[in-house]
């Protein structure tokens, strides 16, 4: 018997289960950020420059097909795509750990990212949750992913020292085998169906969104801070080598600095929300990540200092890795988060992409500060780019299934017109496909079970 105040034992498995096949995932890809430059030094080609190629190439194929695969999961159904994303990403793991070359594992990360299954999972969460209870499922499946990202810092230098740089590969692979196996044995069976608006890409709005300012800093921050990220990376474990930090002991210096971020960051979430300080700790942020930037620059061969660094960079990152998304979901129009999301998870893979070629040239060119400064500065564009957000602390998204005959064409103007008379309301949608209701409001005055008593006369 499914529980209607909270998850039912079905959703509450099948929202672990998918976050756990994501994080997993996402591990695979992050583990090799902070080993390859120093692990991969022995490989028929090395260089700086195919560093950065090899830690970003994921996104270049990620960026390309995960809206594609989303919208193919509408209609051969979620499981076979995710089936063969994990398939690829085992694939190309496995060439990637066989390779004695750094074009070899190229070839196995750009494999690697083929296997785009973001869209199909959060389409799959949205077919086997309740739509009350959606949000919640995506945010284990957001949490995860942060847990994933800190412990790739840790165990990627972990199995480096223990296994070499192949083991690492053949760990995802094994990752994504076992992924498969939790499809098929832990996730409960669901019928597709089919678009959901709140999390998969509908074609016909992207020129819309695409010409709004408001979404496209967003995208456009997104890209800069996986940018920083994966060029970040091409240098930061060589100047850690320098400053006298052994390879194996990295982790002594990612784990400390992230569990700290975690910590730190969580005040500012709380008072963003509270004081409606958002837009203002948001470019504090950036800021702060400037900083940790020129910190490094002129940090070389400080441990102390690097440290940080490091500390700053992470807790900057955490903090805008958070609040990016809930100032889309608040910006996205009624009916478009899902398209929103897609264009600006594409440009979050893209932006690892450009990073590693950013780094891997800058690095060959110019060395670790080089990398640092130049990237540096990006973030002062950025700063002045954000000047532009606006706040929208208190505008909540929500969807809400409609218990009345919406067929009719004048039945549902007629109950959107009364929609937006509610207090609260900036914008409704009928979706009569989906049997549903996108509402934006003001969450100070909005009332939510009047919205479900007038839907569902």
């Amino acid at each position: 018997m499914s529980d209607e105040q909270g998850f039912s034992p079905e959703e509450r498995r099948a929202s672990f289960t998918l976050a756990g096949i994501f994080g997993m995932r996402m591990l695979g890809l992050f583990m090799i950020m902070p080993v390859f430059a120093l692990y991969g030094q022995d490989l028929i080609g090395f260089s700086p420059l195919w560093v950065g190629l090899v830690i970003g190439a994921y996104g270049l194929t990620q960026a390309l097909l995960q809206i594609p695969a989303g919208w193919l999961s509408d209609r051969i159904g979620r499981r076979p795509v995710i089936y063969a994303g994990l398939a690829l990403f085992a694939l190309g793991s496995v060439v990637a750990a066989l390779s004695d070359s750094v074009y070899g594992v190229a070839i196995g990360r750009v494999l690697q990212g083929s296997g785009a299954i973001a869209g199909a999972i959060l389409a799959l969460a949205a077919d086997i949750t309740r739509e009350e209870h959606r949000t919640k499922a995506m945010a284990i499946i957001g949490v995860c992913i942060g847990i994933s990202f800190a412990l790739a810092m840790v165990a990627g230098p972990l199995l480096a020292a223990w296994f070499g740089l192949p083991g690492v590969f053949w760990t995802t692979a094994l990752l994504a085998l076992l992924g498969m196996l939790m499809v098929h044995f832990l996730l409960p069976a669901s019928a597709s169906k089919g678009q959901i608006r709140d999390v998969t890409a509908a074609p016909e709005l992207f020129g819309r969104l695409l010409k709004d300012k408001q979404l496209l800093r967003l995208d456009f921050g997104i890209l800069l801070l996986h940018l920083t990220l994966t060029a970040v990376f091409v240098a930061f474990p060589l100047t850690l080598l320098d400053a006298g930090l052994a390879a194996e002991r990295h982790w002594w210096l990612y784990l400390p600095t992230l569990l700290l971020s975690f910590l730190l960051i969580i005040p500012f979430l709380i008072l963003g929300a509270r004081r409606n300080l958002n837009k203002q700790l948001f470019q504090a942020s950036i800021l702060v990540m400037m900083v940790a930037l020129v910190l490094m620059a002129v940090g070389q061969g400080q441990l102390w200092l690097l440290a940080l660094a490091m500390l700053l960079y992470f807790t900057a990152f955490n903090f805008m890795e958070a609040s990016l998304p809930a100032f889309l979901s608040m910006l996205a129009p009624a009916g478009a988060k899902g398209t929103a999301m897609g264009i600006y998870s594409t440009s979050q893979f893209f932006g690892a992409f450009l990073g590693g070629v950013l780094g891997g040239v800058l690095f060959q060119q110019l060395g670790g500060g080089g990398v640092f400064l130049l990237v540096a500065f990006s973030m002062a564009f950025w700063f002045w780019l954000a000047a532009g957000m606006v706040n929208v602390s208190q505008v909540r998204s929500h969807i809400l299934p409609i218990g009345v005959n919406i067929e009719n064409k004048d039945a549902r103007e007629l109950l959107l017109q009364r929609l937006m008379a509610l207090p609260g309301v900036h914008e409704a949608l009928i979706i009569p496909e989906e049997g549903a209701a996108y509402l934006k409001v003001d969450g100070k005055i909005f009332e939510l079970d009047q919205a479900r008593r007038l839907i569902n006369l």
